[in-house]
């Protein structure tokens, strides 16, 4: 785990207790505060587990009135009707931090089941799951992380670690070849893709030196062409309208990546509960 993720882990947590307890939890205060239970999370629905740091940072938060015990890890698969983690201690602790805590399991989670989906269908292309800059406001890290998880692989993290020029960059810049050109000089360093539409333009990314190109919306025959085009001289990444029905054929054209914003945009959360049961000090 990065430094960034885990200031991002305590950053979103604190934000998340916040905007639930407000300036308290009263319906928790009206349980004695000597009164001692267990909360045991179970998974509803088959998927992939993710959201462990989240959770034990929601359980320092209450360090002294909670402890969290484990019966799973990211990246595990799991059936309906698992349990996944037992939160322990003062009763009103754990009823306050149920719902935060259960929030970010059951989105991660969510986004690791979808991508775990997506990758199996690519098993023997060789071909890599990306996943995009699609994520909910202030989470990204997080769902990033889940894709992961997942099986998936990141695709830039932002604006700030790789470029991606795109459309309307090329107009603005004036042509493919200026806009790569401008990028190869400011930040040698840096990963440089380009955005195509036709077959014309992919040639004109390849001549410029492109190191990534992303093919917008090619139909399978045109995909086909580029990849024959290309001859390895750049990586080659499919995007736009992918689906769990197309994503095989889309990969047996010989593409090195498919990038898919359904991973971490059009999620479902994996349906959680928690039981809970006073417990004798």
């Amino acid at each position: 785990m990065t430094p960034d993720l885990q200031a991002s882990i305590a950053a979103v947590v604190t934000a998340a207790l916040a905007e639930d307890m407000g300036n308290g939890d009263v319906t928790a205060e009206l349980i004695p505060p000597a009164t001692a239970g267990s909360g045991l999370v179970i998974t509803r629905q088959d998927g992939v587990f993710c959201g462990r740091p989240w959770v034990d940072e929601v359980t320092q938060r209450f360090a002294g009135d909670m402890t969290v015990d484990w019966r799973v890890a990211d990246g595990d698969d799991i059936r309906a009707g698992q349990a996944l983690f037992e939160l322990r201690g003062q009763a009103r602790a754990i009823l306050t931090a149920e719902r935060t805590a259960l929030n970010f399991v059951q989105l991660l989670s969510g986004t690791a089941t979808q991508t775990r989906r997506f990758v199996r269908l690519l098993e023997g292309t060789g071909c890599q799951l990306l996943d995009t800059r699609k994520t909910l406001p202030g989470l990204r890290l997080a769902q990033k992380y889940a894709v992961r998880c997942g099986g998936g692989r990141n695709h830039r993290l932002g604006l700030f670690d790789a470029y991606l020029i795109k459309e309307n960059h090329i107009a603005a810049a004036g042509s493919i070849t200026e806009a790569v050109r401008q990028a190869q000089r400011q930040n040698k360093g840096l990963t440089v893709e380009v955005e195509v539409e036709s077959l014309a333009e992919l040639q004109e990314a390849l001549d410029a030196g492109a190191d990534l190109i992303m093919l917008d919306n090619f139909a399978s025959a045109a995909l086909q062409e580029a990849v024959a085009l290309a001859k390895g001289r750049a990586q080659l990444e499919a995007s736009g309208g992918i689906d769990e029905a197309h994503i095989r054929a889309i990969a047996e054209a010989g593409v090195d990546c498919i990038s898919v914003g359904a991973l971490t945009k059009d999620v479902q959360s994996l349906d959680l509960s928690m039981r809970f049961a006073v417990k004798p000090r």
